[in-house]
């Protein structure tokens, strides 16, 4: 006898909804996320069950883990594209683990791409660097405003960042108030500097790039940690069958739904990897001020509409030069793609 099972998790308890081959359901049980507790209720049913189905949370990580290393068949189901049937009054947790585990038997899963155990924890690390970076130019901004209001001109970034010499106090001085929040912006920049370079330095040491990645440090704006990052978040590429299925994985490609060239509504704009869209998003900012053929086609694109549709516009080139990067092991052609 054939089984399929479905494990709604959340993030303290799974919901367990085994089927046999007919649908029929075998068992329906609540656990805790303890993994002696998992493996127990699953055990019963080791030799028939056909494949385990997770839906891809953020925690999905160590029950995977489990399961595979268990021996068991597992499947990571793609929440963006995973539909429940229309028309329910009512749904829980008990529906959603049996959903999952009748869209594995119906082979109607969509299901997401388990990114390899050994390679998660660097990503991470980089993940964590993303997050540094973003609070780190909070802080320059909010410094920067402060500046501008107080002395009528906004320093610049490599000012405010420079660790060797404090540019930011000698601005403030004319009041005691304003020279404190200065002081406490700058040293929190430096700090997160300090440690977004601490990051930098290990991921340097311990990865890489693959040699089908090695060239997209020629892509406009791309140095070697955000290639680096680029390649860890988007594994093979050979996943992706065109270059729109990645820009769109890439969070580059508009979501709204159109009828008769009228806009009747809009869909996930979330859907896709966030990382991605960031690495993308600080490439687009380093080529426009460092490469005049994407400066060119910034400005060409501001003429019709607003800097934020035109820094999106320029991301979008490259996320999709580089996928040709990627896939062709080629060198960035800035011909092909500024036209």
């Amino acid at each position: 006898m054939k089984l399929y099972t479905g494990l709604d998790l959340h993030s303290s308890n799974s919901y367990l909804g085994i089927i046999d081959e007919t649908g029929k359901r075998v068992l329906k049980q609540k656990l805790p996320n303890e993994r002696e507790r998992i493996l127990e209720a699953l055990k019963p049913y080791q030799n028939d069950i056909v494949g385990i189905v997770v839906e891809s949370t953020y925690n999905w990580y160590w029950l995977v883990d489990l399961l595979m290393g268990a021996g068991y068949h597992v499947h990571l189901a793609n929440p963006a594209a995973t539909k429940k049937y229309t028309g329910l009054k009512f749904a829980d947790d008990q529906h959603d683990a049996f959903w999952l585990a009748e869209m594995l038997r119906l082979g109607i899963l969509p299901e997401g791409y388990i990114y390899p155990k050994e390679d998660r924890p660097v990503r991470d690390l980089l993940r964590k660097r993303m997050h540094l970076v973003r609070l780190r130019t909070s802080l320059i901004v909010s410094l920067q405003n402060i500046l501008c209001r107080n002395n009528g001109y906004r320093l610049k970034t490599a000012d405010v960042k420079a660790l060797c010499d404090d540019r930011v106090a000698p601005l403030l001085t004319r009041n005691e108030d304003l020279a404190l929040a200065g002081m406490v912006s700058k040293e929190s920049i430096d700090f997160l500097t300090r440690q977004i370079k601490k990051i930098e330095a290990v991921i340097e040491d311990k990865v890489e790039l693959k040699p089908s990645y090695a060239k997209l440090q020629s892509v406009f704006g791309v140095g070697k940690i955000l290639a680096l990052t680029i390649m860890l978040e988007t594994g093979p590429i050979s996943r992706f069958a065109k270059v729109g299925n990645y820009a769109s994985y890439c969070r580059k490609v508009a979501s709204k739904w159109l009828s008769n060239d009228k806009v009747k509504g809009k869909g996930n704009k979330k859907s896709g990897n966030k990382y991605l869209a960031w690495a993308y998003s600080e490439a687009a900012e380093h080529a426009c001020r460092s490469y005049t053929p994407a400066r060119t086609y910034y400005n060409r694109k501001m003429q019709k509409t607003n800097f934020m549709a035109a820094h999106n516009a320029l991301a979008h080139k490259l996320a999709r030069a580089a996928y040709y990067v990627m896939r062709d092991e080629v060198n960035f052609m800035p011909e092909k793609t500024f036209v």
